[in-house]
């Protein structure tokens, strides 16, 4: 019903950019929240950054004045601007949308992107 599809990520050197983004596709008419996660292998996956339908921003602490997420409600999509890498920031990246309503009623709680690698050398 729903797919994800990411793109950007791949390598930088530390203190380089990266852009990462993400893309609903589907009958869709709202999505609430958008975030990025990001999960090494064998832990759990964390929270980068999310954004609610209405633009309110949340952040982990270690990416605050770092990284940037925004979304184009119209186009279903979301971004997340990656300045000052560091090594520590290499990880999976995943995408995750909550509640994504579509046009036949139904309300997806959750959908999960298929992750995309970032790798920053030092």
């Amino acid at each position: 019903q729903v797919q994800l599809v990411e793109s950007g990520g791949g390598s930088a050197q530390a203190g380089g950019s990266l852009g990462l983004s993400c893309g609903a596709a589907g009958n869709i008419v709202s999505i609430e929240d958008m975030g990025w996660y990001r999960q090494d292998p064998g832990l759990e996956r964390d929270l980068v950054a999310v954004i609610t339908k209405d633009g309110r921003v949340t952040y982990a602490d270690s990416v605050k004045g770092r990284f940037t997420i925004s979304r184009d409600n119209a186009k279903n999509t979301v971004h997340l601007q990656m300045n000052s890498l560091k090594p520590e920031d290499t990880s999976n990246y995943y995408c995750r949308m909550d509640r994504l309503r579509l046009t036949t009623g139904i309300t997806i709680l959750s959908s999960w992107g298929q992750g995309t690698q970032v790798t920053v050398s030092s």
